[in-house]
């Protein structure tokens, strides 16, 4: 049976290298409209009591046990929703979100996702669709003699048609909140969708009851501050090094003690 400092020194590696995973996919998405990067947590595994406790010495303290544990292993990944930096485009129907809240879109099986990605467009039906084609929630629908569209920071899209001099009002867009954004599922596509954790989403009207403000003509940046994934990446390599040579220090060790054995 191998020792015990070999298998814990190989979760070790496994647990470093599922961070240096967590670390690649959060710099391949650094230039991701809305991105918000994550972070691996981790936990102690099972401790074994090789000993119990002793006799008390003369001064009546309590000896400590004896432990041994094995290893680390990752748990969870935490998504960090802090707010990212704007990106000016000039194009009527980009929308970013200043503050808290999701837009919502709603997915083919008819169920409700959420994205900070306000790259919208239109649909052949002139629907406000995000780039994969997804519906924004409430529908706003522009008419096709549109040739001028604003976005006020409360989300009242309205519209100036051809031959008008004034803008119509087309529709108001909603914001939807988590009382637990963290418990927010990543499914891809810039999406999320909700979980237990996260709880049921409250909606809103932008600016009110806690709800970001939108700005038209901006998009939100990813979050992911290269220089800080890169400095997490020297450390997760280093520790995965300190396994690796632990490995070899226990592997080497059995090896004597066979070869004493003979």
């Amino acid at each position: 049976m191998p020792p015990r400092s070999l298998q814990t020194a190989a979760l070790g590696m496994t647990a470093q290298q599922t961070k240096v995973n967590n670390i690649a996919n959060n710099l391949a998405n650094a230039n991701t409209t809305g991105f918000k990067r994550s972070r691996v947590v981790f936990k102690d595994l099972l401790y074994q009591n090789v000993q119990a406790d002793g006799e008390g010495d003369a001064t009546g303290a309590e000896p400590a046990e004896l432990q041994m544990g094995h290893g680390a292993t990752a748990v969870a990944t935490v998504r960090n929703f802090s707010q990212g930096g704007f990106t000016e485009t000039g194009n009527a129907l980009n929308m970013a979100i200043n503050g808290d809240g999701f837009f919502q879109v709603r997915r083919p099986d008819g169920t409700m996702a959420y994205t900070r990605d306000g790259t919208f467009t239109l649909s052949s039906e002139g629907n406000l669709v995000t780039q994969t084609g997804l519906q924004v929630q409430p529908n706003i629908n522009v008419p096709p003699d549109a040739v001028e569209i604003d976005v006020n920071k409360e989300g009242v899209v309205s519209a100036r048609l051809q031959g008008e001099s004034e803008m119509i009002e087309l529709g108001q867009l909603e914001l939807a909140r988590f009382s637990n954004t963290a418990g927010l599922r990543a499914v891809g596509g810039n999406l999320y969708e909700q979980t237990e954790a996260s709880g049921e989403p409250f909606l809103g009207a932008p600016g009110r009851n806690g709800m970001g403000t939108v700005r038209q003509g901006f998009l939100e940046k990813g979050n992911v501050q290269v220089v800080k994934e890169m400095t997490s990446l020297i450390q997760a390599q280093r520790t995965y090094e300190l396994n690796s040579k632990m490995v070899k220090a226990s592997d080497n060790m059995m090896q004597t003690a066979n070869n004493v054995k003979r």
